[in-house]
């Protein structure tokens, strides 16, 4: 076995993190919803234009928030592309909701828009677009179908943070939406998320379920003279720790997106016509989306292509990765949820996706150690 000299990920440190971790334990405060937890939440409903924003644990843990906000109970049905992470669907089946899977474009993999109003049943509380790889869904022909069969738009926009549809950033469309800061992620602080809130008549209720159910908000605001418990709710908010280190990465965010778009180039103009020639296909992106260059793959031709390169690429000491197994094939996914249909592209593209090294720091010299290790595959 080859020692890995690229790994498929390396978090970055761009800015301050070091520095207000620091001043985070300076303060004296390093619980949650702190001096850095509100210049976050700041930065947030000021930047994307969201009329709350409340960092999470997780972007998991936002995806409950979501479910709980929407009072999704047993017998509602969810509609959740297949080709996505567990989370997506878990956390409305942990509120007894039932999901119901949803075939993906061929082009941009996202939820094939054209095949949801057939999804949609008398039980339908909310759909869960995820914008793959940082590139929108067809938010406008998502959004009026939810509006004119009276259900929930919940963006999952744990790959898109600054990513844009027809101009418009994505996580503002929905009534709610969900960012992830994984370590993978463009912007991170190890493990967190956020809920972006959209719709101001969730606001309170929101604060209210991400502070274990209390009132605690309204208390800290001098709005009630002791707080109590007065509704469903959890432990959501991460320490002061992660949102210092969060807040740093945020005012790093133009050199990190500068950096992330120049290796999404470098691999799209490099190996673009070399895809071309071998049927391989690269990551298309919509002329009125603006990606958020969180990832680049390559669709095989076949998957038996697709393990050879990994390994192929493994044997010169570089980490590429495939990703999601379809939902609606895992033993969950058949107990769980409701399938219609066949999922064609789905089953074809999950089997044979690679993802490519992708993390800020990769150099041009690392950069052109992938492309070479990937257009040598079929010269062996």
């Amino acid at each position: 076995m080859s020692e890995i000299k690229i790994p498929f990920n390396r978090a970055c440190f761009e800015g301050k993190e070091l520095v207000y971790i620091a001043e985070a334990i300076g303060r004296g405060h390093i619980s949650g919803d702190g001096h850095f937890s509100k210049k976050c939440h700041a930065f947030f409903e000021e930047e994307l234009g969201n009329a709350k924003a409340l960092l999470t644990t997780s972007c998991t843990h936002a995806l409950e928030m979501a479910a709980i906000l929407l009072d999704v109970e047993p017998g509602d049905e969810v509609i959740v592309p297949s080709f996505t992470f567990v989370s997506t669907a878990n956390a409305f089946v942990r509120q007894g909701a039932r999901p119901v899977f949803a075939e993906i474009r061929e082009d941009t993999l996202n939820l094939d828009e054209n095949r949801l109003e057939d999804l949609v049943s008398d039980r339908t509380r909310a759909v869960v677009p995820v914008h793959y790889g940082g590139v929108g869904c067809e938010m406008d022909a998502i959004s009026d179908i939810a509006a004119r069969r009276g259900f929930s738009v919940v963006e999952d926009n744990a790959h898109g943070l600054f990513g844009k549809y027809k101009g418009r950033f994505l996580g503002s469309f929905g009534a709610l939406a969900t960012l992830s800061f994984h370590e993978t992620k463009n912007i991170t602080c190890g493990e967190g998320g956020a809920l972006l809130i959209n719709d101001p008549e969730l606001v309170s209720r929101a604060e209210i379920i991400r502070e274990k159910g209390t009132d605690r908000g309204r208390f800290y605001r001098g709005e009630v003279d002791k707080y109590t418990w007065v509704d469903v709710g959890s432990s959501f908010l991460p320490s002061e720790l992660l949102a210092g280190f969060l807040f740093a990465q945020l005012e790093a965010r133009h050199h990190i997106q500068g950096h992330r778009r120049r290796i999404w180039d470098f691999y799209r103009h490099n190996l673009a016509e070399w895809a071309t020639a071998h049927g391989v296909r690269i990551p298309f992106v919509p002329d009125h989306c603006d990606p958020s260059y969180h990832l680049f793959f390559l669709i095989m031709p076949t998957p038996r292509d697709r393990d050879r390169l990994i390994a192929h690429l493994r044997s010169r000491g570089i980490l590429s990765v495939f990703h999601y197994l379809p939902l609606h094939l895992s033993e969950m996914g058949r107990k769980s949820g409701r399938v219609s249909g066949r999922f064609e592209v789905t089953e074809s593209v999950s089997s044979r996706l690679v993802r490519l090294p992708f993390f800020t720091e990769l150099t041009e010299e690392e950069l052109s150690a992938v492309v070479d290790g990937v257009t040598s595959y079929y010269e062996k």
